[in-house]
């Protein structure tokens, strides 16, 4: 609850493949498809929030970026580090005035001459202090609009760049503001640039299922907690899993898990190589909501206790928090989901997907 990187957790994950699931074959990784390490993400948050969200960081969108479109020299260089463990990847895409907004960012790389020239803050970012690697959303020479974002790889070390502040997060972990001053980096760092924000949004849809598998595992602790204390807790002479107000709560939590594991399954099984925009933006909704009232439930089970550090289900609720505002917030996908829906509707088909798996 420090703010303190897992290391101890990544290490023996390394040594079992798990921070190579996103890295393909060749260069020493598993190579898993979106479900099989949305599955895995969500048995780590069950126990350790912290720890899913620093794996999340190798087997989410930066590394499948990388996997995807950097050059093979960069490949070659940074996937197998990223498979031992040695390579910690870190995404930057926030800034101060521009979340979901990317095609307002500020930040911007020159590419005239031999070397590209990266200036611009980036605010919120996990891993920035134990990161080798950072994949930047940025603007490619001043040009305006979506049309004008890409993506460089910036390394640790390089000129001008700076981590300038810290924030300590309610969920345990910590986030970081960055700022690149006339950052120098080699030509083969620039990653994406032709049709950019297309290609790296239909990357970001993978963080659009991995996100809500961590508030799906999340969940299902909570509910695991809560059944343990409905059998154990006793009142008036019998167990408090005896009465109806509470078997219905549990009877609700699970109800909720079940339903939302079906779309958030759904929406990973789209996955080739990135899942299906409207569905990964139906599964992260729901899971993450999904999870804020579970876990709060379980606290509500737990009656005063729940509210203290003494059981797990206050730091299940802490870590379920950040999912509805990581990755898109639950405004802008409802906002993206509607748009989808009104404009799939086919006169003769119906809603677009209605029935699709």
């Amino acid at each position: 609850m420090d703010g303190s990187f897992p290391w101890d957790n990544m290490k023996p994950l390394a040594e079992m493949g798990v921070l190579g699931m996103a890295v393909p074959e060749e260069y020493g990784g598993l190579g898993l498809p979106v479900f099989d390490t949305a599955l895995v993400l969500e048995e780590i948050a069950k126990a350790c929030y912290v720890t899913a969200m620093a794996v999340l960081g190798e087997g989410g969108v930066q590394t499948r970026i990388i996997a995807t479109y950097a050059p093979e020299e960069v490949k070659a260089r940074i996937l197998p580090a990223v498979v031992s463990g040695e390579a910690i990847l870190a995404i930057c895409m926030t800034e101060p005035d521009a979340g979901t907004d990317v095609a307002n960012y500020k930040t911007n790389v020159d590419t005239a001459g031999n070397a590209l020239r990266l200036n611009g803050v980036k605010t919120l970012i996990s891993r920035a202090e134990e990161a080798q690697m950072f994949v930047v959303f940025t603007r490619v020479d001043r040009r305006p609009g979506r049309e004008g974002i890409g993506c460089v790889l910036v390394e640790k070390g390089a000129p001008g760049f700076s981590v300038t502040a810290t924030y300590h997060t309610m969920g345990g972990e910590n986030l970081h503001e960055i700022r690149f001053e006339d950052c120098l980096l080699p030509p083969e760092n620039l990653v994406v640039r032709e049709d950019g924000f297309r290609k790296l949004l239909s990357a970001f849809n993978t963080q659009r299922c991995l996100n809500p598998s961590i508030s799906l595992g999340l969940a299902e602790g909570a509910l695991e907690e809560a059944v343990k204390y409905v059998k154990e807790r006793r009142a008036f002479g019998r167990a408090i899993g005896d009465f109806q107000g509470m078997r219905w709560k549990i009877a609700e939590m699970y109800r909720d898990i079940e339903a939302s594991r079906s779309i958030l399954y759904r929406a990973c099984a789209t996955a080739d190589p990135f899942p299906d925009p409207l569905l990964a933006a139906a599964a992260k909704l729901t899971v993450n909501e999904m999870a804020l009232r579970v876990t709060s439930d379980a606290i509500q089970v737990h009656g005063g206790y729940g509210f203290t550090d003494e059981f797990p289900v206050s730091r299940f609720y802490r870590g379920a928090r950040y999912g509805t505002l990581g990755g898109g917030t639950s405004e802008t996908l409802r906002d993206l989901i509607g748009k989808r829906v009104i404009a799939g509707l086919d006169p003769i088909d119906g809603i677009l997907g209605l029935g699709a798996f």
